[in-house]
């Protein structure tokens, strides 16, 4: 079976400009894609989930005698960050992701197959990619052949790749750009950032420099085809018959997280932030009242109180010299209801859920941990679907791959990928039912069921096995079931006892 198609020697010219119809039509998407609302969205979801928010940018300002804002420094300014958004990016993909998938197929050749290419690493890069598809809508993964000649993926973050899609429903792909900046070092020993794009199209990977908005080639990675393929010892280029980038979606919209967030996610660190400031404010940054008191300017005033932390006042006129401090109470409660409420709603539009909820109190049942995981259950539902698509996709490369090494033929082969979510159970519950549910339904169906149980087809193979021991170990049952085998003629043909018995 031929997963390739022609030999990139037999493609027409390899310019610069030859490969796509326009170049400049590129620097012209590519500027305007730098500069989109979409990309700066992508970008965002990064950096608030590493902890880089709008908080740290804060200034506590006044107004001048013009009316405007002026920043001041004399006055506490805490830039705290209670990263919720992070919180809830974790806790979807790991309810989704966090167990390794696996895959359902009748063809056990087929599945060992896809053991072999799908390792604990390329399952660790899949939940990678699913963290990376809530912080920035999506995430793309690209198959490729690694020096040994296998099989191998990576994963590109949404902001690193522009594509162009062959319909509105963004599921064919005509072709892309990635954009991803490089450190390179000069003569001199000098670290400087370089700006790489590569364009994926059905001709290969062709290579550029972004500067200034312009394309340049790039004069250390000519074009290439999409694979390197070894044969006869020669080793020779081809390409893929499709675009060898997979879109991972975390919804049909691509919508990051963070724009259903984001408001409520600063209102926090800001809430939080001025709570501490109001508890940090006292007489020596707080404003002050000053009776009869007219020796030296405010600011020589404000200097000597911080330095020495004491005011020297006396009577003026008859009137004694005195100092205030004109405060306002900082009713905690307040903070704490507000900040439990932001909390609350960050959840609610994230749709996660509070592990600390009340319905978790005590022994809960199954039906209050499922109405808990409700809102969680649903997003992750429309995720599921989304990538078993983008898996139908990858599993293309996968069999084109199995089908070149020999390892066989699988295209026909139907195969679901199986997410298993990490959901909390009341395990007494879910053992009762078990219990209850045996000589009713098969002993396969109770063992798959059971909470203990992560691969029902060893453990029934070692239920098996623990039978037959038994049976060995013990003559009396031993001769119990053979006279029970004779008796219903049960290992005879049909299963049935001869007639003439």
């Amino acid at each position: 079976m031929q997963t390739l198609y022609f030999p990139v020697d037999d493609l027409p010219t390899r310019g610069a400009a030859g490969r796509m119809t326009d170049k400049r039509f590129l620097e012209q998407e590519i500027g305007r894609w730098l500069a989109s609302d979409e990309r700066a969205h992508q970008i965002a979801g990064e950096a608030y989930y590493e902890g880089v928010q709008d908080i740290l940018r804060r200034q506590r300002t006044v107004i001048d005698e013009n009316g405007k804002l002026k920043a001041v420094e004399h006055l506490p300014n805490n830039r705290l960050i209670d990263n919720q958004f992070a919180k809830m990016v974790d806790q979807k993909t790991n309810y989704l992701l966090g167990k390794p998938f696996s895959f359902d197929t009748e063809s056990d050749a087929y599945g060992e197959a896809l053991s072999s290419v799908f390792t604990r690493k390329v399952k660790r890069m899949i939940r990678i990619v699913g963290e990376n598809a809530y912080t920035g809508g999506k995430a793309w993964v690209y198959p490729y052949y690694d020096q040994q000649g296998k099989l191998a993926f990576t994963h590109f973050p949404a902001y690193e790749v522009l594509p162009f899609w062959a319909d509105n429903e963004h599921t064919d792909l005509d072709c892309a750009v990635r954009l991803y900046p490089v450190t390179v070092y000069d003569a001199t020993g000098e670290a400087q950032v370089v700006n790489k794009v590569e364009v994926f199209h059905g001709g290969g990977i062709d290579r550029f420099v972004w500067e200034d908005g312009i394309l340049s080639p790039d004069p250390d990675a000519p074009p290439t085809s999409h694979a390197v393929v070894v044969a006869d010892g020669k080793e020779k280029p081809y390409n893929w018959e499709r675009m060898p980038l997979v879109c991972f979606k975390a919804n049909h919209r691509e919508t990051p997280l963070l724009r259903r967030v984001k408001c409520l996610q600063d209102a926090l660190n800001l809430m939080l932030s001025n709570f501490v400031n109001s508890m940090e404010e006292d007489v020596r940054n707080t404003v002050l009242v000053i009776h009869n008191y007219d020796g030296e300017d405010l600011g020589e005033f404000r200097r000597n109180l911080a330095t020495y932390g004491a005011i020297k006042v006396r009577s003026y006129d008859g009137r004694d010299g005195s100092v205030e401090t004109l405060e306002i109470a900082v009713n905690a409660e307040n903070f704490k209801t507000v900040l439990d409420l932001l909390k609350n709603a960050i959840i609610e539009n994230a749709r996660g859920f509070d592990a600390k909820d009340e319905r978790l109190n005590g022994s809960p049942n199954q039906l209050n941990i499922q109405s808990m995981y409700s809102d969680i259950d649903l997003d992750a539902n429309e995720m599921e679907t989304e990538f078993q698509a983008a898996f139908e996709e990858l599993l293309w490369f996968v069999n084109q791959y199995l089908a070149n090494t020999g390892a066989g033929v699988f295209d026909t082969e139907d195969v679901s990928v199986i997410f298993d979510r990490d959901i909390l159970i009341n395990e007494s519950e879910a053992i009762d039912n078990c219990v209850k549910s045996e000589g009713i339904l098969s002993k396969e169906t109770v063992v798959k069921a059971h909470p203990w149980v992560d691969d029902p087809q060893k453990e029934l193979e070692r239920l098996k096995q623990e039978e037959q021991d038994a049976v060995a170990a013990d003559p009396y049952r031993a001769a119990f079931v053979n006279n029970h085998t004779a008796v219903t003629g049960a290992g005879t043909e049909g299963g049935e006892p001869d007639g003439d018995e």
